[in-house]
């Protein structure tokens, strides 16, 4: 398995740089949060009226902001995005995704654990109220940027998520379908039945 199969090149590769391109918009169209604060001061653009917003916010934790503002989420969350890309690559090479959907799921959960990484790595250099620090106190300012802001109805407002967090949250629903159906037959079995 020396090549990367294609539905990395036409799948995650196209929404790895898609979630970069949006991340990095929000982080030059808004300003910076100050410390201590996650979300941005300035108004945030309205994209469907009383619905969807583009806005800025610095996420060091996970889901819903858990751990936001700890010292120890930037470097946990790090690490646990790097062995979830080193277990989706173990389970790959040992045709742990029979079918499909699971294929696709794969391919999301790359192109979303890849874009959250690369926040996480550099984002933390960027920000301008840390720009003396040494490399490993900016290494632990890293974040992920979420810019997506939904009201739903009967709920309100939505956490706000990014590019990376929505393949990531298709590949869980594809893995679940998945699950439920049947695996691709595999070549030695295909010439058996011949």
């Amino acid at each position: 398995m020396s090549r990367l199969p294609k539905i990395f090149l036409v799948l995650t590769f196209p929404l790895y740089i898609l979630d970069q391109l949006t991340k990095w918009w929000v982080v030059f169209r808004f300003s910076e949060p100050v410390p201590g604060y996650f979300g941005t001061s300035d108004p945030k653009i309205a994209v469907i009226d009383g619905f969807l917003w583009w806005t800025r916010v610095h996420n060091q934790g996970v889901a819903f902001g858990f751990g936001n503002g700890t010292t120890w989420a930037p470097i946990v969350f790090l690490l646990v995005l790097v062995a979830a890309l080193v277990l989706v690559t173990v389970f790959w090479r040992k045709n742990g995704f029979p079918n499909p959907s699971s294929k696709i799921a794969a391919a999301l959960l790359v192109s979303g654990i890849l874009g959250n990484l690369t926040d996480r790595l550099f984002q933390g250099f960027w920000l301008k109220s840390w720009e003396t620090a040494d490399f490993l106190t900016r290494l632990s300012k890293g974040y992920v940027v979420d810019f997506v802001d939904v009201k739903l109805p009967l709920y309100g407002h939505w956490p706000t998520f990014n590019v990376a967090d929505s393949c990531i949250s298709v590949a869980a629903v594809l893995l679940f379908i998945s699950a439920f159906r049947p695996d691709e037959p595999t070549s030695d079995s295909q010439t058996q039945d011949v």
